[in-house]
């Protein structure tokens, strides 16, 4: 699933397009629900932002377009002109480029932003205290693992970069945010910034827990455990000796084939 880093790298290739006036077309059928094209085409895009796992893009007039790639959505920028192969969900074209959007199913036209989100990971200055805050609002049963995926609580973290950021603060995605404190929350968070600032600047997308269960944990060499977490049941991953707390384990022994959600 795209994360923040990946619609941060998005919104930095459409800058291309930025102030100028764009064709809209929304090929894929499903698209044309929200009459995007009609609304939209032939007006100026006046800035592209990356908030969390939204990317806005914010058009003359007060309009304001939110594309969300759900699993597998994709954004690209071409040659104007260039041959496609299948029907995208939207095309914005430049004088000289083109953005087009692949299986994305989230497009929503207002004059409003977006739903309400929790302060973005890759803020700068990362706003650590206001996240912390946040988290310690939540109630305080829910599963850390599972706090760090709410987009109200803190934007842009997904599957993949919460279980590498909690393997690399040797915290379990099974405690309760009761049981973590206020420096151990600041960590985990740390971890988060930094190992996607990293991949948005192609320093390292290196993985050492997610989608490897069953494998040796790097650090310790006990077996890597998955099980689906939270009410979307997305799989955490973790090392039970490097990240030591409740297991989660379902009756009947070891969760590392369990099927579940990414």
């Amino acid at each position: 699933m795209p994360e923040g880093d990946s619609l941060l790298r998005a919104a930095r290739k459409l800058q291309v397009l930025v102030g100028e006036r764009v064709g809209v077309e929304t090929p894929h059928p499903r698209a044309q629900a929200e009459r995007v094209a009609e609304r939209l085409d032939g007006r100026r895009l006046e800035s592209v932002e990356a908030v969390g796992k939204n990317l806005l893009l914010r058009f003359e007039g007060g309009l304001v377009l939110r594309s969300h790639l759900r699993m597998s959505g994709r954004w690209q920028v071409v040659e104007r002109g260039r041959p496609r192969v299948g029907r995208p969900w939207l095309v914005l074209t430049g004088t000289e480029r083109e953005a087009v959007l692949w299986n994305g199913p989230v497009l929503e036209l207002s004059a409003r932003a977006t739903r309400r989100l929790g302060p973005d990971i890759l803020a700068e200055p990362l706003p650590l205290e206001a996240i912390v805050a946040n988290l310690r609002r939540e109630r305080g049963s829910r599963e850390l693992g599972d706090a760090l995926l709410d987009q109200r609580l803190v934007a842009g973290i997904g599957n993949m970069w919460k279980a590498e950021a909690l393997w690399r603060a040797q915290l379990s995605p099974w405690l309760r945010l009761d049981d973590v404190g206020d420096e151990e929350l600041e960590r985990v968070v740390r971890e988060a910034a930094r190992l996607m600032h990293a991949s948005v600047s192609r320093w390292s997308d290196r993985r050492e827990v997610y989608r490897k269960a069953g494998r040796p944990c790097p650090r310790c060499g006990e077996r890597i455990r998955s099980r689906g977490q939270g009410d979307d049941n997305r799989t955490a991953y973790w090392c039970p000796r490097c990240q030591p707390g409740p297991l989660g384990q379902p009756p009947g022994g070891d969760s590392t084939n369990a099927s579940s959600r990414r």
